[in-house]
């Protein structure tokens, strides 16, 4: 794999291109890392307005999402953190919050007494359906004829080959560029 400021010519580093065509800035690849940071904390923010509206006090919107992360399965502790990319403290925090406000049941797995399984209440469900409404509504905000929706689907393609690449690099260790 090649490094984006070291051999790639489409990198707009002061160097002339050795390839027709667009120049990337490395200052648009910088800048969509924070952007990608600050949409999820405006997310969650979104989240939290929903849940006020709702009268939900009792959980906030990490504890949302895991909710929409769980849906109808019935999921382990580990598939819920690897689905939502949560920490294992964290995780186990949220999820005491959910079990304890009766959004969630936590159960020992029948075929392995260690390992928990997890399940949305009616309460949990129901609050699901609320937040599936609510994500509705700002999809519809968002895209509002069909070249938008082409333009949403291109940029969610973009992000997800930016999550493998990221995800590749750190698996593989390929970090280092040269």
């Amino acid at each position: 794999m090649t490094g984006p400021a070291t051999s790639n010519p489409r990198w707009d580093d002061g160097a002339s291109p050795e390839q027709p065509g667009e120049s990337l800035d490395l200052a648009d690849y910088h800048g969509l890392a924070r952007l990608i940071e600050r949409m999820h904390r405006r997310y969650l923010d979104v989240v939290r307005v929903g849940l006020l509206k709702q009268g939900v006090e009792d959980i906030g919107p990490v504890q949302a999402l895991m909710i929409m992360l769980i849906g109808e399965d019935d999921l382990s502790v580990r598939d819920l953190m690897e689905r939502g990319y949560y920490l294992g403290s964290n995780a186990s925090y949220s999820l005491k919050i959910l079990v304890d406000a009766g959004y969630i049941n936590r159960a020992a797995s029948p075929r392995d007494r260690r390992t928990a399984r997890l399940q949305l209440t009616d309460k949990g469900r129901a609050l699901r359906a609320e937040l599936t409404r609510l994500e509705r509504i700002q999809a519809e905000a968002l895209v509002r004829n069909d070249a938008e929706i082409g333009e949403l689907k291109a940029a969610y393609r973009t992000l997800r080959r930016l999550d493998r690449v990221w995800g590749d690099m750190v698996r593989y260790s390929s970090l280092d560029f040269d």
